[in-house]
């Protein structure tokens, strides 16, 4: 059969499958169309039809279409459903992600951009590799200015799909006072002068292309009749300056995204690209698709009313003809290790009638894992960490484990080896080495060698110098092993090490995770009375890693489970401050409250039949204990989907409205303050907003309830903590 003329008996058979919505998407093959998703609709569905209607109407060439997704993952399934689809194996459709899309455009016209065809992608690690060479080549203190951080820099330029000449003022670093400018101007020299690309090259090369190269462009305009695009949503401004370029040929371009899950803001993700669809594509036909072919319909309603907060939106409503099945349950615990236990708990219970597999904890930040593997190890169910490594198995958690080993068994060589030059002394491999031969030698541990190492002339000064503070340090932390706590010495021995002071001046996006999970372990090892248990601990969670099965329940964060989908979801650690983020809220004000918001639809519509989420009225943190407060997005749940349950407790009491979040309390006191939902708290006929009492500070009005402690604001001495025994309740 000719591979051009793509013909089944039924030719349109594709259709009879699809709902009215998904048919409008696949048939509406002339001019710019942006197909509105939402969660569970058969997104995948519609755009392999649309690829399957356009060869066997012969609208196009299998090579006249270009499809771009954002995984290989995706590239490939959706590679093979067009091929099942069709009949057979499809030839010649310019299918790939971005960037993949991009190497083949630059390979074909490499010297219009200064490069060779056989030019060299580069990495993140050789990225920051060359960065480190250029700081040093200027003379600017690469402990000041770290390459990983210049690294974030350039990159969220090319993101932007800007040149050094074309960065606006505004948007200019004051990385080095203010060289980054020319530092991103030598970096991007010294790559072409070694042939060679970074990722963000990939699309921003093309875009200078394009730009600079009129005739290029007309013909790759000619070439692609109809171009489609997964997770529009995702897309940065480079790649959406990269489609446009492309678009403005035939202008048939089909966009396929969903505004209320567009979640990856930190990593450049706009969705402002697909909010402006319409001005940027004049003549646009937008389509949605609302029926929900995952969830059941409380999921689905209380996901659309809790989004439609949102400003920045087009808006859609999901809906459903299955069942109605249970409402969203709602749980309230004393505190986040009380939080870890109930779920456990009701994943145990639901287990014993499902697929592990089908069982989702999904966080909001990654050091919450902690809690929950902790108790799945303690009650031996069986888990996996989707999309990163297990708690323990973290860089920073691995590096502080180690300086704990080496202090609890000084003859751990192989601790001793992963932080002798963590954070970084001078110590490199040629001393490494030297005390490799003298251990190997004397047949003795790798911190004795290095203790007599000193004693010789086998290492430089400087060398010398950096290893005998370090022992120093060792013999200090290892004589109060038995004299500290060891939450203490932990903090100890990162504090004097410079492994905290390492990491604070890390400017890269993970570096206030990897301080967050450095926090988290501290606060666990208050549950442990010396530092051999703990150790013992680790070790067993470590071998329960290695005994995994065919069948466990998934944690991840709320990120890594766009796309997926499970029976059960846990949404725990609602609350303001965890979830609304506030280290978002404070960078990013309301663009960053909206995303959290999209984070919060996402993570209930990843579940088909039960959600529960859950929160804890006071948190470990930090080494001490905080209030929480429900998160507002509880509030913004619909009544009629949701069900709040007791926590063993006889709880009764009210929580904040929206606006009440994240302000200084500041009201009229003869106005209501009374929120629209009932919450269970353990403080009985006492509410948020009640009036109250007290023989020093007169008349008050209660704004927070944390167990026997209430915050009052009265009105003439401001804001106090009061125990409840010593106030009067007024009833008005």
């Amino acid at each position: 059969m000719d591979k051009t003329s793509i013909i089944n008996r039924d030719k349109n058979k594709y259709l009879h499958s699809l709902n009215e919505e998904q048919r409008q998407a696949v048939c509406s093959v002339d001019g710019p169309v942006l197909v509105l998703a939402g969660a569970g609709t058969g997104k995948t569905k519609v755009l392999v039809s649309r690829i399957c209607h356009l060869l066997n109407n012969n609208h196009a060439k299998p090579w006249e279409i270009l499809a771009v997704t954002f995984t290989n993952k995706a590239s490939k399934e959706m590679n093979n459903r067009v091929s099942n689809l069709v009949g057979q194996a499809v030839e010649g459709i310019w299918l790939g992600t971005f960037h993949s899309i991009g190497v083949k455009i630059l390979r074909s016209n490499a010297e219009l951009i200064g490069l060779k065809n056989n030019f060299t992608i580069i990495d993140t690690d050789d990225q920051t590799r060359v960065l480190k060479q250029l700081i040093k080549s200027n003379n600017i203190d690469d402990k000041r200015w770290p390459a990983r951080s210049l690294s974030y820099i350039i990159n969220k330029w090319k993101d932007m799909g800007l040149l050094p000449d074309e960065v606006p003022p505004e948007s200019i670093s004051n990385f080095a006072q203010g060289k980054s400018i020319d530092l991103y101007k030598d970096y991007n020299s010294l790559l072409k002068v070694q042939n060679a690309a970074d990722f963000g090259d990939l699309i921003l090369h093309c875009i200078s292309l394009f730009k600079n190269n009129p005739d290029v462009l007309r013909d790759y305009q000619k070439k692609f009749k109809y171009i489609l695009v997964d997770e529009y949503q995702d897309t940065n401004q480079a790649q959406h300056k990269w489609l446009k370029f492309l678009a403005m040929g035939s202008k048939n371009v089909c966009c396929v995204g969903d505004d209320d899950q567009s979640i990856y803001g930190w990593r450049g993700a706009e969705v402002g690209n697909i909010l402006s669809f319409e001005r940027d594509f004049p003549g646009a036909k937008i389509i949605r698709l609302e029926k929900n072919y995952r969830s059941q319909p409380h999921i689905l309603k209380a996901a659309s009313e809790l989004i439609k907060n949102n400003k920045g939106r087009l808006g859609k409503t999901l809906w459903t003809d299955q069942e109605n099945g249970d409402p969203i349950i709602i749980s309230s615990h004393l505190d986040g290790s009380e939080e870890a236990r109930s779920v456990v708990e009701n994943c145990e219970i639901i287990s014993k009638n499902n697929n592990l597999n089908e069982i989702a904890i999904l966080v909001r930040a990654g050091y919450q894992t902690r809690e929950f593997e902790d108790r799945f190890l303690t009650v031996n169910i069986p888990y996996r960490v989707i999309g990163g490594p297990r708690f323990y198995e973290r860089r920073e958690i691995r590096d502080a484990i180690a300086y704990l080993r080496v202090i609890s068994q000084p003859n751990d060589g192989i601790a001793f080896e992963r932080i002798i030059n963590v954070p970084k002394r001078g110590l490199g491999q040629t001393t490494i080495k030297s005390i490799y031969e003298l251990s190997k030698k004397n047949n003795e541990s790798l911190i004795t060698s290095a203790q007599n190492i000193l004693l010789t002339e086998m290492i430089r000064p400087q060398a010398k110098s950096s290893l005998g503070k370090l022992l120093e340090n060792f013999n200090r932390w290892i004589s109060l092993r038995d004299q500290t706590n060891v939450r203490e010495l932990l903090e100890i021995v990162l504090d004097e090490s410079g492994y905290t002071d390492m990491w604070q001046k890390d400017k890269s996006i993970e570096a206030p995770g990897r301080l967050d999970n450095l926090m988290e372990l501290a606060d666990t090892l208050e549950n442990f009375e010396n530092l051999t248990d703990f150790l013992d601990h680790v070790s067993l969670v470590m071998e329960n890693e290695k005994n995994e099965s065919s069948q466990m329940i998934n944690i991840m964060t709320l990120h890594a489970a766009k796309g997926l989908e499970f029976d059960h979801i846990f949404l725990p650690g609602w609350e303001e401050g965890l979830f609304p983020n506030q280290r978002s809220l404070d960078e990013n004000g309301t663009l960053a409250l909206e995303e959290e918001r999209r984070l919060g639809h996402v993570g209930i519509t990843r579940a088909r039949r039960t959600v529960r989420i859950s929160f804890a009225h006071s948190r470990r943190s930090f080494g001490e204990w905080q209030n929480s407060i429900p998160s507002r997005f509880i509030d913004e749940l619909p009544d009629e989907n949701i069900s709040f349950i007791e926590d063993n407790k006889n709880f009764d009491n009210n929580f904040f409205q929206d606006n009440d979040f994240n302000q200084d309390i500041n009201f009229d006191f003869d106005q209501s303050y009374q929120s629209t939902k009932k919450i269970p708290h353990i403080m009985k006929n006492i509410f948020i907003g009640s009036k109250i009492n007290h023989d020093k500070y007169g008349i008050g009005y209660v704004i927070k309830i944390n167990y026997e402690k209430l915050d009052i604001i009265f009105e003439d001495h401001g804001k106090k903590t009061i125990i409840s025994d010593y106030v009067e309740i007024i009833n008005d």
